[in-house]
């Protein structure tokens, strides 16, 4: 998670907060078509295993369970282990957190490099 940012950051301290935030996994995570789908097939399904978002989609059960993993290192999902199976859920607080840090870095850096335009 980012660190504290000053009240008046330096050009340098907001293109480090930037690219800390903007250059990781979570970002990276969405990038993905097959991701998006399985975040679409999770919000219409809810708390699912593999098979379950599997079946609403193209590719092989692997190929998904790989994706899930990789959503969940990235901080997208979370899961649980019931048994043989392993269910996941939209990590929302999460997500929530993560964005509302991008709001807050992209905030402190609109000053910086966009002044606004006179009409």
């Amino acid at each position: 998670m980012l660190a504290f940012m000053p009240k008046h950051p330096t050009r340098e301290q907001v293109a480090n907060a930037c690219m800390e935030i903007l250059d990781t996994g979570f970002f990276r995570a969405l990038c993905e078509p097959v991701r998006v789908e399985i975040l679409r097939q999770l919000i219409l399904k809810g708390r699912s295993d593999v098979n379950t978002i599997a079946e609403g989609m193209p590719q092989d059960r692997s190929v998904i369970a790989r994706h899930l993993q990789l959503m969940e290192r990235a901080g997208l999902l979370h899961s649980q282990t019931q048994g043989r199976h392993t269910f996941y859920e939209i990590d929302g607080p999460a997500i929530v957190s993560r964005m509302s840090s991008v709001t807050s870095v992209l905030q402190s850096l609109v000053p910086m490099c966009c002044p606004p335009v006179e009409r």
